[in-house]
């Protein structure tokens, strides 16, 4: 009977520790699932996450309450300085992504159209200097002829480019030698040499490519009267070959006296100017 009621009370202190055990249980249970809850609240993240952003393996592997705090403080700090959650980050992603994309071809259309651009820069300069090439000849040639002429057959002048090896970008030069004289270049001649070699230029360029009208303002003023001559003898072949009106401002008579029309301005009373005009070759 003794043994019995040992055991009884046995059974029934082992029950109340059963009892106690389990209520342990679920409060344990209960804590567990209220700090799984507290993890997903601060951390957005799970119990099994959480040990791996600790860097731990299990309970046992986890530093002390302090430091995982004092991480956690750390993390969230972090966190709040990335700041709020873009919801419409894939879309703006997505809309960069295009944007960048049409950059791109933008980028590449300029690149190609450069390399166009150079291409056709290229063969204009090729063409360019091919042509500037031959119609210096041209000129050069005429100017020779012109100069002799214009010097009364003696004399002798040339055109160079000088300052760089591309014509296009190369400077002009004239060495001329007047009878009698040594080449030099045009500023050291004198004024009615320089006038002289000047119009040999004109009118050899005009023999290249001819124009419809051309002006000639006083420029045969620096010369004597022969020159003048010989310089109205070439007008008068330039105007015939070539078809060129001249429009020649001057003072010389013997200039006007080999012109066709002649245009003045006269004033017979003082104070009143008119326009008078003659034609040359009528009233002879």
């Amino acid at each position: 009977d003794r043994a019995l009621a040992d055991a009884n009370r046995a059974l029934a202190r082992s029950r109340e520790e059963k009892v106690r055990a389990e209520g342990a249980r679920e409060a344990a249970r209960a804590r567990v699932e209220l700090e799984a809850e507290r993890i997903a609240d601060k951390f957005d993240c799970g119990p099994a996450d959480a040990f791996r952003i600790a860097g731990a393996g299990g309970v046992e592997e986890l530093d002390d309450a302090g430091t995982l705090e004092r991480r956690a403080e750390a993390l969230r700090r972090e966190r709040d300085r990335m700041g709020a959650v873009n919801l419409r980050a894939e879309i703006e992603a997505a809309e960069l992504d295009e944007r960048i994309g049409a950059m791109r071809r933008e980028r590449d259309d300029l690149v190609a159209a450069v390399a166009r651009l150079r291409d056709a820069i290229g063969s204009l300069n090729r063409e360019g200097r091919a042509r500037l090439t031959a119609a210096f000849e041209t000129v050069n040639g005429h100017f020779r002829e012109l100069f002799a002429r214009l010097f009364g057959g003696g004399g002798r002048a040339h055109l160079s480019l000088i300052g760089a090896d591309d014509p296009l970008e190369a400077g002009l030069e004239i060495v001329a030698s007047p009878p009698g004289k040594r080449p030099q270049t045009l500023s050291l001649l004198s004024g009615g040499e320089k006038a002289l070699a000047a119009l040999a230029l004109l009118f050899a360029v005009f023999r290249t490519r001819p124009a419809p009208l051309c002006v000639l303002d006083e420029v045969d003023a620096p010369l004597d009267d022969a020159n003048v001559e010989r310089f109205c003898d070439l007008l008068d072949d330039i105007a015939a070959e070539t078809r060129t009106r001249f429009l020649v401002v001057t003072h010389h008579r013997h200039t006007m006296a080999r012109m066709q029309r002649l245009y003045g301005v006269t004033m017979g009373e003082r104070g009143v100017s008119q326009l008078v005009s003659v034609e040359l070759a009528a009233a002879g």
